[in-house]
């Protein structure tokens, strides 16, 4: 009975310390076996594992690819134009000793801080190299992956690797949003004042050409009027000189009958003049002949 008492205690003390010093490693996971803050044994392999109990502990860390976002980041390019950066990166733990060692009992928390200040000072580094264009063109590709690349050798003394960086958004800082938008505004007004400018200009040099012709086609028409004026009167002189020629006494009255016609014009015309005027010849006389 006595014997019993003492050794029920003594098994079931035996069975707890041999169940603490069994631990499983996941699959999914890693594991540092630790003696007084010491890494004694890294556990990689996933299955049964042993350990001293009560003065060995076991510190998993994930063993998955983990994500990091990487918050809004202000970066100046070649062109001086402030850009806002929001980016992410993949990332695992590969050296799970180099790890502890670098960051101690703060574990990913730690870590990830810490790799946010390598992605921010590769990431301005980088983005400051080039022109804002270059950033918002396709060559942000080639951008995100020397980012990755030099964080990945900074990355190496955390015991991570950065398997990948992405840009996810490139934004004007919000203070410059209104002084782009007016700039662009002013562009675009410079722009359509040019339009309206060059506008006018054709429209005034079409309107000059259109003057042009038509002073053209009216001298031409002025010029061909008076040709055939001239040519009429020509003809007309003619006439009158051949009929002047073939009866002398009847082309003088025709003249006097057109000289009476344009001068007594109305019903109190009137004329002073000499009765002996040899403008009324043909009046006075039946002949037409002077007295």
């Amino acid at each position: 009975m006595r014997k019993s008492t003492f050794l029920l205690p003594i098994i079931v003390v035996l069975v707890a310390l041999g169940l603490s010093s069994l631990f499983i490693v996941d699959e999914r996971e890693k594991a540092l076996v630790l003696q007084f803050g010491r890494v004694i044994d890294v556990k990689e392999e996933p299955g049964l594992a042993f350990k001293i109990p009560l003065i060995q502990e076991v510190v998993r860390y994930d063993d998955r690819i983990l994500s990091r976002e990487v918050g809004p980041l202000e970066v100046t390019p070649l062109d001086d134009r402030r850009l806002v950066v929001d980016a992410f990166a993949r990332y695992r733990i590969v050296d799970v000793r180099q790890f502890r060692q670098a960051v101690g009992a703060g574990g990913i928390a730690t870590a990830e801080t810490r790799l946010d200040s390598i992605l921010r000072a590769k990431t301005r580094e980088i983005l400051g190299s080039v022109s804002s264009n270059d950033i918002l063109s396709s060559d942000r590709a080639a951008l995100m992956l020397r980012i990755r690349n030099g964080a990945i050798f900074e990355a190496r003394d955390l015991g991570l690797e950065v398997i990948d960086v992405r840009l996810k958004r490139t934004d004007l800082p919000e203070a410059n949003l209104n002084a782009t938008f007016a700039r662009m505004r002013a562009e675009r007004e410079r722009e359509a004042a040019d339009e309206v400018a060059r506008g006018n200009e054709a429209a005034q040099r079409i309107r000059a050409q259109a003057d042009r012709t038509v002073v053209e086609l009216v001298s031409e028409a002025r010029r061909e009027a008076e040709i055939a004026r001239g040519e009429a009167d020509a003809q007309r002189n003619a006439i009158f000189a051949d009929a002047f020629g073939k009866d002398p006494e009847f082309f003088e009255f025709y003249r006097s009958l057109s000289a009476y016609e344009k001068a007594l014009q109305g019903g109190n015309s009137s004329m002073v003049m000499s009765p002996d005027s040899e403008f009324f010849n043909y009046l006075n006389s039946p002949l037409g002949a002077s007295n």
